[in-house]
């Protein structure tokens, strides 16, 4: 038996999964069963292009709910952080000990909802897994593939 890796998500990335599902199994799939029928009424099956395309599209549909539904099985949802200790849906602001004049502010969730565009970091990275269980005023040092460097919690929201 496999170990089954939890699956951290807020209650947005968990809704936002749930939706995504939804539209697969209910909107994508019928679409893609219909495309499939109409590639078929065209003939000649082994030079049909329609229907490779569509019935490549199937199976993205397909991998993709079952790796939605799995995600799902294995979700934690991620509680309401607290504010004096960093942790799991914590924002964080800090300051970069080596450039004081760098701050920076993350939010750290789950890897499935890491979006580096909207600061929101995995609790698997190196910085988040440095800021974990820490304190406002707490240093911290973050191994990097680029190096070891210490940063400064400023603020915990």
């Amino acid at each position: 038996m496999r170990d089954k890796k939890p699956v951290y998500l807020t209650q947005q990335g968990y809704d936002d999964l749930k939706k995504e599902l939804d539209f697969l199994i209910n909107v994508r799939r019928p679409e893609n069963i219909q495309a499939i029928k109409e590639a078929r009424s065209l003939g000649d099956l082994s030079e049909n292009a329609e229907y490779d395309a569509a019935r490549n599209e199937q199976a993205q549909i397909e991998g993709r709910i079952q790796t939605v539904e799995k995600m799902l099985e294995n979700v934690v949802i991620i509680e309401e952080a607290k504010k004096d200790e960093v942790g799991l849906g914590s924002t964080v602001a800090i300051k970069y000990l080596d450039d004081p004049d760098e701050m920076d502010e993350y939010k750290i969730v789950g890897s499935q909802e890491a979006d580096p565009f909207e600061s929101k970091i995995s609790n698997e990275s190196p910085i988040a897994k440095a800021l974990m269980s820490h304190k406002v005023g707490d240093v911290v040092s973050v191994d990097s593939p680029n190096g070891t460097y210490e940063i400064e919690i400023t603020a915990i929201k």
